[in-house]
């Protein structure tokens, strides 16, 4: 006997998708071509079932003809967007952070205390490696204070990275000096998890934040900030609007790093290239 299928759920229409891809890319700078229709159907699901609709077609008619945008807006961004992260990614930035950035930082400040900002920080790899990164550099230097911001469009991730608690496996990038001097063990081992020590985590706060907003409710003033692996995501103009909010962040001579398939080539930018997608403000 054939399985029931629940074909109204199931289905979103073309013209429902395009009115959730521009809401979804008006909103966050995500473009959603029509490729992604199944993926979206799909992601949304749960989301449907929690609010108690049973098909798309009376969640979209809620959504843009009852104001319920509103308040379905933050949990449509966090099911869509893309998660993926990993402790030292592209560790080539990590290394040139440690061998060029940090002491050309350092020699800058009398008093060093330096400020960092990931800015498309997911799951929270990205800012406790640079948490690792940076502590390993002040062990060597002696006293050296610093901070690190670390923000994100989706509030699921934040949540996450927050507890900085992950699988044994996600960690395998990390040194093994590193994980014995920065990683603590769960007491039950069946677990197989890991959570980042106390002392890194002070030095790391979180925040939601939407680069796609005209302004960004942060401090100015950071030494480097990485905004990785997010702009492939984002209109050639959108990417340029993000990069030069961010770089009035940034102080004179601070550093910006972007991810390895992403280019400033033909923006106008106050940033000259110092290594592969590493750039300093000039």
């Amino acid at each position: 006997m054939a399985e029931d299928v629940d074909v109204g759920q199931s289905c979103l229409s073309p013209t429902e998708f395009r009115r959730l891809a521009a809401f979804i890319n008006g909103y966050s700078g995500i473009k959603m071509p029509p490729s992604k229709r199944v993926m979206v159907e799909g992601r949304l699901r749960k989301r449907l079932r929690s609010v108690g609709f049973d098909d798309f077609h009376s969640y979209c008619h809620y959504l843009f003809e009852e104001g319920g945008l509103d308040d379905e807006a933050v949990h449509i961004i966090d099911a869509v967007t893309t998660n993926k992260t990993e402790f030292f990614r592209e560790g080539e930035h990590f290394q040139f952070l440690f061998q060029v950035a940090l002491p050309d930082l350092v020699s800058e400040r009398r008093a060093p205390s330096l400020k960092f900002w990931s800015a498309a920080c997911s799951l929270g790899a990205e800012p406790y490696t640079l948490a690792m990164v940076v502590e390993e550099f002040a062990r060597a230097r002696g006293e050296m204070r610093y901070s690190i911001l670390a923000t994100d469009l989706c509030t699921e991730v934040l949540d996450h990275a927050a507890s900085a608690i992950y699988p044994e496996e996600a960690v395998a990038p990390v040194p093994m000096a590193m994980r014995r001097r920065y990683l603590l063990r769960s007491h039950d081992p069946a677990l197989r998890q890991v959570r980042i020590a106390p002392e890194l985590r002070r030095q790391v706060r979180f925040a939601r934040l939407n680069l796609m907003d005209p302004s960004y409710p942060v401090e100015r003033g950071f030494d480097a900030i990485f905004c990785r692996n997010v702009l492939i995501y984002f209109s050639r103009q959108d990417q340029e609007a993000v990069l030069l909010r961010l770089c009035g962040h940034l102080v004179d001579g601070g550093y910006l790093f972007l991810g390895h398939s992403e280019t400033t080539s033909g923006m106008s930018l106050p940033l000259k290239a110092v290594g592969p997608t590493s750039f300093k403000k000039v």
